[in-house]
């Protein structure tokens, strides 16, 4: 580390939303977080973390998670234990997908969601995906390691019209500028 820098250290990214009306299928966003190896950043993810999986390492993991929007507050939640990552990875990409069960949907569709991105009470990012609207999924941020070894956040949110597991292969390729 350089100096007192410390660098991100332990991220929280948190998604919310409204139930759908009553009558119409259940509405499931899904956090998703993508590892990439420092020796191939641009390439596929070394592995992926969504539901029902964490990191091989644990670092990191799903805290809550939601099928429907029925949660009092952040619906699902997912921490990101940077500092404790390996240093094979330099770069983690996090997104959030909706299911598509029950037929097409995007974000225009889905009553009132939201994300926000923090490490402690630093608010690193928050959004409604009103640039979105669109997209079956979207990224919402990247982490990137540096030479010294810290972690960075570089925000943005990018959308995607695809099946929850192509995005997982190409949320983290290069975005059209």
């Amino acid at each position: 580390m350089n100096g007192l820098n410390k660098g991100i250290r332990k991220v929280e990214l948190a998604v919310k939303w409204d139930p759908s009306p009553v009558g119409q299928p259940a509405t499931d966003l899904d956090i998703i977080a993508a590892t990439y190896l420092a020796a191939a950043p641009g390439e596929e993810p070394a592995y992926v973390v969504h539901f029902d999986s964490r990191s091989p390492d644990g670092t990191i993991y799903l805290n809550r998670d939601s099928k429907d929007g029925k949660g009092f507050g952040w619906d699902e939640v997912m921490t990101l234990e940077l500092d404790r990552l390996d240093s094979r990875y330099a770069r983690v990409v996090v997104g959030v997908l909706i299911q598509q069960r029950a037929g097409h949907k995007t974000f225009v569709g889905v009553l009132n969601p939201a994300f926000r991105m923090r490490e402690g009470y630093t608010v690193l990012a928050e959004d409604e995906f009103d640039d979105v609207l669109g997209a079956t999924a979207a990224t919402v941020g990247e982490f990137v390691r540096d030479d010294s070894g810290e972690w960075t956040f570089h925000p943005g949110i990018h959308g995607y019209d695809t099946d929850p597991a192509t995005f997982a292969r190409v949320m983290g390729s290069p975005q059209d500028a």
